[in-house]
């Protein structure tokens, strides 16, 4: 029975590393692709090892397009990232204290209805906010990028709100005997013990708005205040050569921030999850 065992994890382990080479494969070909020139990534197939270190391709991809470099692009990503994952920790906490501590007339109805927005595709919006943020004067800033997300997001709202539900409701009755408010009871004590949540609002959200690629498409019109996700596809252009080597290299860069996110935060939640404690 041991050796059955011993032979199971031994299994496990051999499938679990397999299955996690040829997920970090793409990720790990588009690295040393940074390296190769566009013979070389054409041809060489699916072979990790560059024949040479050609560093020059993150030169040649920094100085960017049309006198614009690619520091203002990630400059650009990091203020609508940064601040669209701000607006939403703090509108979607504050969006799930009503709904878990205050009592509203229709509160169940309107729970429903911010459920049922999860279920709608983007597509079937993105029309009336453009026209929406065009008739206001809007389109070219990044204000349609940022914006939406300082009023709730669904996702995050239910996220908090199943976690909150779990914080006892006998911390709120003392801060009421102490003469707080349900200002100050949430500022003070749910807000703070909702580490694991907005941890992991701040990871999800950072990446999702990171990686956008369709808002910047539809909404920013001068090369000058394209994101990172925008400038990359600027690489590509069918009537003349694609630079790929320059375009991995750039596309190398764009994944650092949300991996020092993640390295960062990752801790707090693990920690958060593991020794909350809070479950009854």
């Amino acid at each position: 029975m041991t050796r059955k065992k011993q032979l199971g994890k031994i299994f496990l382990h051999a499938f679990i590393i397999v299955f996690g080479l040829c997920m970090i494969y793409p990720v790990l070909w588009m690295v040393t692709g940074s390296l190769k020139n566009n013979s070389e990534i054409i041809t060489g197939s699916l072979n990790l090892i560059p024949p040479a270190w050609r560093w020059e391709n993150f030169a040649t991809g920094w100085k960017g397009f049309g006198g614009i470099t690619f520091g203002t692009f990630f400059k650009n990503s990091l203020i609508v990232t940064s601040l669209s994952t701000l607006g939403t920790v703090l509108s979607s906490a504050c969006v799930a204290y009503a709904f878990t501590r205050i009592n509203f007339k229709f509160k169940g109805f309107w729970f429903a209805v911010m459920l049922a927005t999860m279920m709608i595709p983007g597509q079937i919006i993105l029309i009336p906010q453009y026209i929406i943020y065009n008739k206001l004067g809007m389109v070219g800033t990044y204000i349609p990028l940022i914006l939406p997300h300082w009023f709730g997001q669904a996702f995050f709202i239910y996220q908090m709100v199943q976690f909150m539900v779990s914080i006892p409701q006998e911390l709120d009755e003392a801060a009421y005997m102490d003469g707080c408010t349900k200002y100050s009871i949430f500022a003070k004590i749910i807000f703070p013990l909702l580490k694991p949540a907005i941890v992991t609002t701040i990871i999800i959200q950072f990446y999702w708005k990171w990686d956008d690629f369709m808002g910047p498409l539809i909404y920013l019109n001068k090369p000058q205040s394209y994101t990172v996700s925008l400038a990359l596809k600027m690489f590509a252009d069918s009537s003349s050569r694609t630079d790929f080597g320059a375009m991995f290299a750039m596309s190398t860069l764009s994944l650092l921030p949300v991996f020092i996110i993640f390295l960062v935060f990752n801790k707090y939640l693990v920690e958060g999850i593991s020794t909350s404690g809070l479950k009854g």
